[in-house]
């Protein structure tokens, strides 16, 4: 007999990411490399269990293997629990049907039997591909003392920037009257996170109603937020305020990683209370070269520096040879780069080698409309001496 819990998540990370686009054609976004050590999904696992939450369906599609072996038992996470704890969810066959998850609202809906075994009161629904700090325990605290049906978290953006979002209009006390889903004339900045935390009787209903739809997308923000506001449900934004990035474009993500090389940023690595958890490979320490010259970048375990860093994210494993040269890029786990090799605003992919003298990415002095032109390479390839990679050109992948 499975013991009750109060609050179960359900974290959807079954996303193609084809934005980022050879990054993600054999890996699922949320299980992509992050910040020296961790995988995208990290931050999402870390904020649940560091808000009391321990019990978590992590629902997987596209691309699942790896991200199915990254989380295994969820150990890391401290989410290996005899009651409770981590599991992966794929699509699977019933004895009359299955299908691939239709969309976010479907990918719930086919899991319900799962959520009903903790009978849970609350639900939180969560994206396995942003990164940010957040507390969903004071999220929920909020949702009880406003008596909410569902409770949507929302952060501000600039108003230029509002039309690229769905935006929540409220009330002065924080009640939604109107969702609207990427507004041409936006009426607030109001913008949805994709965290959402529902009183399970209530969404249960309505993912019933949602899936006896045929018309419907299946989807959270253009179905059943909808619906409910529609039938007069009471629905309440819930203000956060912090460092919180989509990481779905290669710009984003590029951005989000240099981010963590700020002093003044508000995403804070380093903080002893909110720790980011990860499962990460034993590898001895990193050593830097009699050669090497460093300045702000971040330098993982197993990396042999004997060339020069300037304001980089360097993975676990990587190596970067003695005249090679890494400005203002992301290199990651196990990559080579050979002598003489110039990577300026630049991501290499996982296992990549980069041929002598190659020079890939190339400088800037500012993002053009908020978008980076990031030269990317390819995972798991070996690259001939001399290749040149333009701004905002990618190369690799099958």
């Amino acid at each position: 007999m499975l013991k009750r819990k109060e609050c179960v998540a359900m974290l959807l990370a079954g996303g193609q990411g084809t934005r980022l686009g050879v990054l993600t054609q054999k890996v699922a976004k949320p299980a992509v490399p992050f910040g020296g050590k961790y995988r995208i999904i990290d931050f999402t696992l870390s904020n649940t269990i560091n808000s009391g939450i321990d019990t978590i369906g992590v629902l997987t599609q596209y691309q699942p293997f790896e991200l199915n072996q990254y989380i295994g038992n969820g150990q890391p996470w401290d989410l290996d629990r005899i009651n409770g704890g981590a599991f992966v969810l794929p699509p699977y066959q019933k004895a009359k049907s299955g299908e691939w998850y239709k969309g976010t609202a479907n990918a719930i809906y086919q899991n319900i039997d799962f959520v009903d075994k903790y009978d849970p009161e609350y639900v939180l629904i969560l994206s396995g591909d942003h990164i940010y700090k957040m507390d969903y325990s004071k999220m929920l605290d909020f949702h009880k003392r406003t008596e909410s049906s569902c409770t949507i978290a929302v952060i501000d953006v600039p108003l230029e920037e509002a039309s690229r979002f769905g935006i929540m209009n409220t009330n002065s006390d924080g009640k939604i009257y109107e969702f609207e889903e990427k507004p041409k004339v936006p009426k607030s900045t109001k913008a949805s996170m994709g965290i959402y935390i529902f009183s399970w009787a209530k969404l249960k209903h309505y993912l019933i109603l949602d899936e006896e739809d045929k018309n419907s997308h299946n989807d959270f923000g253009k179905n059943i937020i909808p619906s409910m506001l529609k039938a007069k449900e009471c629905l309440y934004a819930y203000d956060f305020s912090g460092y919180w990035k989509d990481v779905g474009t290669i710009s984003s993500l590029w951005e989000a990683n240099i981010d963590l090389l700020d002093t003044q940023s508000e995403i804070n690595l380093n903080n002893k209370d909110w720790k980011i958890y990860a499962r990460n490979a034993a590898e001895p320490p990193h050593y830097i070269g009699t050669n090497a010259t460093l300045h702000n970048s971040i330098i993982s375990e197993g990396a042999d520096i004997e060339g020069e860093i300037t304001n980089s994210v360097i993975f676990t494993g990587v190596i970067v040879e003695s005249g090679a040269t890494v400005k203002d890029s992301i290199v990651m786990p196990d990559a080579h780069i050979s002598a003489g090799a110039i990577i300026d605003h630049a991501i290499v992919g996982w296992g990549a080698k980069i041929g002598k003298n190659s020079v890939i990415g190339e400088p800037q002095d500012a993002s053009d409309g908020g978008e980076w032109s990031i030269a990317v390479v390819g995972p798991d390839g070996v690259y001939d001496d001399g290749l040149i990679v333009k701004a905002g050109e990618m190369v690799g992948g099958k």
